[in-house]
């Protein structure tokens, strides 16, 4: 039996989440469907991390145990043509043995995106939160550096958070401008329930005027999720990438 791994992309809009729920449209229950009528048995599928509802991917990785099938490489095309076509299968290989989508993994990047623009883009808005206020860039920055390392983040994540151990790493933490479009940049060790849609809610307040840089640092040692800003809206969050040691 050979693990197969799977990098797969999906606009989340439509589905509730990642995570497989009874009688519910989730990209792991609908991978999970089509991979066993393909196959002819049941195949359960790992995901690098549950998604929200409402939350995308650019390179969300699977992997299953497989006794016979297509060759790994051949999937993308074999499972075009069975998938909805808001999921797409990137690429297909040979996992090593031991690997695990989401145990192996070492660093996560998301990327949400604002559309600051005075009207929104219709052809967008599935896609980026529209923020039409004029925003404070510098203290928006400011504010990110004081997220960037290893703390407790139980100020930035969602209250029923079931996870006991809060403590993660954010390697890095940025702003990057296209256009109309303003991106936050954020790869960590991992991520708690709703942290990367306050981490971004979070900024905007300050970027509004609504909150201090301070108040951010503030709020990290609080370690109450009622100090720190709002929750941004799922559509602007995308899983962009997921890495893997060696």
């Amino acid at each position: 039996m050979g693990l197969v791994r799977l990098d797969v992309s999906y606009d989340g809009t439509d589905f509730h989440g990642f995570a497989r729920q009874p009688g519910l449209r989730t990209v792991q229950g609908t991978l999970e469907e089509v991979l066993t009528r393909l196959l002819s048995t049941p195949i359960e599928v790992h995901g690098s991390g549950r998604t929200d509802a409402g939350v995308h991917a650019r390179a969300q990785v699977v992997h299953f145990a497989q006794e016979s099938g297509p060759p790994p490489d051949r999937y993308p095309k074999v499972l075009a043509r069975m998938l909805p076509r808001d999921i797409v299968v990137v690429s297909g290989c040979e996992a090593p043995p031991g690997f695990h989508a989401r145990f192996s993994a070492v660093r996560k990047t998301y990327r949400y995106t604002l559309q600051r623009a005075t009207v929104e883009d219709v052809f967008t808005r599935r896609y980026a939160w529209h923020v039409p206020e004029s925003l404070d860039l510098v203290r928006m920055s400011d504010a990110a550096k004081h997220l960037i390392g290893k703390h407790d983040f139980t100020s930035f994540c969602a209250a029923a958070t079931p996870t006991e151990n809060k403590i993660r790493t954010i390697f890095d933490l940025y702003l990057q401008e296209r256009g109309s479009y303003l991106d936050f940049i954020c790869t960590g060790s991992g991520f708690l329930q709703n942290m990367v849609r306050i981490i971004a809610g979070t900024l905007v307040d300050v970027g509004l005027g609504k909150m201090t840089p301070e108040d951010v640092l503030v709020s990290l040692h609080a370690r109450d999720r009622r100090s720190a800003g709002r929750t941004a809206p799922p559509s602007g969050l995308t899983l962009w990438s997921v890495e893997y040691s060696e």
